[in-house]
């Protein structure tokens, strides 16, 4: 291999072992491609390659990565548009011919599994260890991961009263399963944690404080799904090696727990929690110290 294929708002390179996908940055590619800006699929982790007509006379190449190859494809579920698939090339009437050949030169390498699921991501997450926090913004929070911890700060306007009462949430991603990523083009979209030590969550997000809702302005999906993608990656990869410690095996940052029980005494003052809840919560967390 080791040539180019040019399309529509995208440029892939054939390398003797993977496809690097190159996302053209102009205002009519998708926010998401702009987002991710290149993905690269070993042959190892692909299922199937099809070409098919176009629209206008173009030929669309899609090579299809397989089950629990690509955090991002598995936190989509299925869920993208056609627009929005990272592994669909739309390429114009001139190049069909060259799209045929690559085809063919991508099915003479798929793996004889092609058709199992992988037992690991083959493919890299985005920003899998971010040198800055990713964050988004959701309509009851603010969702932040720095690669080992999920971080969900509540709206003052947005959340609910069951999550005001539990407070702020951080979650070590070694207590994490996965992630549940619903599309923010749909009515319910919402970005829910997985719980190793809780299976059985509230049915609804606006009350399960492991869950941010995204509402009609909050959750963009070139920001929520590639953040749902990271922390994909990042509880496949503590599964594999052992923790070194588990939660409350050490001593919290004092300034946390102090942030804590100040955002804990504005919700006492505001009437979201009764004395008693208020005085057990603090003991709770004098305890971390």
């Amino acid at each position: 291999m080791g040539d180019v294929l040019a399309g529509i708002q995208a440029t892939w390179e054939f390398e003797s072992d993977s496809v690097l996908i190159r996302f053209e940055r102009g205002h009519r590619t998708p926010k998401l491609f702009q987002a991710l800006r290149e993905r690269r699929i070993p042959h190892e982790a692909l299922a199937s390659v099809t070409l098919s007509p176009g629209k206008r006379g173009t030929t669309v190449l899609r090579a299809a990565p397989r089950a629990g190859a690509d955090p991002l494809m598995e936190a989509a579920a299925g869920q993208l548009r056609e627009e929005s698939d990272p592994y669909r090339l739309v390429i114009p009437a001139d190049r069909a011919a060259l799209a045929l050949r690559w085809a063919d030169e991508l099915r003479a390498v798929l793996p004889r599994d092609a058709d199992q699921p992988a037992d690991r991501y083959a493919v890299a997450a985005p920003y899998a260890v971010p040198d800055a926090p990713l964050q988004f913004k959701a309509y009851d929070g603010r969702a932040s991961f720095d690669g080992r911890h999920v971080g969900f700060r509540w709206s003052r306007t947005g959340a609910s009263s069951a999550k005001w009462k539990v407070g702020d949430q951080n979650f070590p991603v070694q207590e994490l399963t996965g992630v549940e990523w619903r599309t923010p083009e749909a009515a319910d979209g919402h970005l829910r944690l997985l719980l190793r030590s809780e299976p059985s969550r509230p049915a609804q997000p606006e009350k399960d404080p492991a869950a941010v809702v995204f509402g009609p302005r909050g959750g963009p999906l070139h920001e929520s799904l590639p953040f749902a993608a990271a922390v994909l990656e990042s509880v496949q990869k503590s599964a594999r090696t052992p923790a070194m410690a588990l939660r409350g095996g050490g001593r919290r940052d004092p300034a946390d727990i102090a942030e804590r029980i100040r955002h804990l005494g504005e919700l006492h003052q505001a009437g979201l929690v009764t004395d008693d809840e208020f005085s057990s919560k603090k003991a709770e967390l004098l305890a971390e110290l």
